[in-house]
């Protein structure tokens, strides 16, 4: 290609390789280089896109894919001297180098006709469809976990699978990786955005009788626990509706739920009773926020006058981050399947408690994988986190040296009689009838508006 002139707006230069002569008028704008235009050959269809920056002539890559197809041919089946010319031609019309510009030339024309070779690499291994439908199953059934926990329930929930998945892709379904999990449901993946009220009531006379955690419980031993409310109240908290009291035991991540009519001390207290009825295991302490829900005359005494007392201690004000593990869960194991809606009708208190108290606990505690924090670092401006294997709370129940065996024997004996695919439909079936008798908190809104 020859040197372009540019003058009064106009650019002129002959292709040498078949003596045609092509003309490109671009008009006069104050910044000539950020205009594409189109370069026609008079007796040919073919249409080169040039790119006019700061007086130099650059071709657009599909141009340079389409010139490639219409010199490959040719320069293959040319002789030595005429190939010599195509080349030097090629490389000062696309500024290739020559090397690559030979590859390009001696390449085979891709099946899809747009003249680069063919991506290398090893060829796609779980794209089959029975993979990519049981992995969304599973996510939706999961309510929508992350790719290492996904991971760690395909061991559990592959058995129960009952759509017919060949042996081969049960095969790849063990063997297949967190990342290539995340990547290959990231086109389902959706955000959430919303965001919760805080109903904590400071409950100041009994503070200097119940002492703030100032050091971490032993983790390693289970009966240690969080609690905290959830509100169902939409987005006002006038009148009466329901609560949900969330706890979670540290050291296994075993998760117990109560629905509750209002933050009555009785209420709170047979919920609590009924709660530490359903551990399997001892409960040693409790830790809870300063809502006046918990700091009472009422609680105190339920754990303070039995031998041995629970420990029984409560987080600074303020201080969210001090009951992490039970402020996680309450957007994992509440929010994320009951919602924001207001619960104002008095009868979801009983349809709530039946389904915490049977498919809620089983298809949490005994298939839903979590990771513990094991170690945090600060490396310059960014933090490190280390987490452990992806277990379920009934997994690090029979791990744990402190549980009894005759307990881990009830334990597994329940979970061989349990189906998660089974527990999960019956869940999404309780779950649709207390929905349809909430508020929604747009309504509610408007209406206290």
């Amino acid at each position: 290609m020859n040197d372009a002139k540019i003058c009064n707006g106009k650019v002129q230069y002959e292709l040498t390789h078949n003596k045609r002569y092509r003309k490109l008028f671009i008009p006069k704008v104050a910044k000539p280089w950020l205009r594409q235009t189109p370069l026609e050959e008079k007796s040919r269809c073919l249409i080169i896109y040039v790119t006019v920056e700061k007086g130099h002539i650059m071709m657009s890559s599909p141009s340079k894919r389409e010139y490639l197809r219409s010199i490959r041919t040719r320069y293959q089946t040319s002789p030595k001297g005429v190939k010599t010319m195509i080349l030097d031609e090629f490389c000062r019309v696309c500024a290739y180098d020559r090397k690559y510009a030979i590859r390009l030339l001696h390449s085979k024309p891709h099946r899809l006709g747009d003249g680069l070779p063919t991506k290398g690499g090893r060829p796609a291994t779980y794209h089959h469809p029975e993979i990519l439908a049981f992995l969304k199953r599973l996510w939706i059934a999961s309510n929508l976990v992350c790719g290492k926990r996904l991971k760690a329930m395909i061991a559990l929930w592959l058995p129960f699978d009952d759509t017919g998945i060949s042996q081969d892709n049960r095969t790849l379904l063990r063997t297949i990786s967190a990342a290539t999990i995340d990547r290959l449901l990231s086109p389902l993946r959706s955000r959430y955005t919303k965001k919760g009220l805080a109903t904590t009531k400071p409950g100041s006379l009994l503070k200097k009788h119940i002492p703030i955690k100032t050091n971490q419980w032993n983790e390693r031993t289970p009966g240690f626990i969080e609690a905290d409310t959830v509100a169902h109240c939409g987005t006002s908290m006038a009148g009466m509706f329901v609560f949900t009291l969330n706890t979670v035991d540290l050291a296994t991540g075993w998760t117990e739920q109560r629905a509750l009519w209002g933050k009555g001390e009785q209420g709170v207290l047979a919920a609590l009773r009924s709660i530490e009825a359903s551990l399997p295991f001892a409960l040693k302490g409790f830790d809870c926020d300063n809502g006046s829900e918990f700091l009472n005359w009422t609680i105190l005494k339920h754990f303070q006058n039995r031998r041995p007392p629970v420990h029984y201690t409560r987080s600074r004000e303020y201080q969210k981050n001090d009951n992490a593990h039970v402020e996680g869960k309450n957007w994992t194991h509440i929010r994320q399947y009951l919602g924001y809606d207001r619960f104002e009708d008095q009868r979801m208190v009983a349809l709530m408690n039946d389904l915490y108290c049977s498919e809620w606990r089983l298809l949490l505690n005994f298939f839903l994988p979590s990771m513990k924090l094991l170690a945090k670092e600060r490396i310059k401006s960014k933090t490190v986190k280390r987490f452990d294997a992806p277990k379920t709370p009934f997994q690090r129940l029979i791990e744990s040296k402190k549980v009894s065996q005759g307990t881990k024997d009830r334990l597994q004996l329940l979970c061989s009689t349990l189906n998660p695919f089974t527990l999960q439909k019956i869940m999404s079936k309780k779950i649709r009838i207390v929905l349809q008798l909430a508020t929604p908190w747009n309504i509610h809104h408007k209406q206290s508006a």
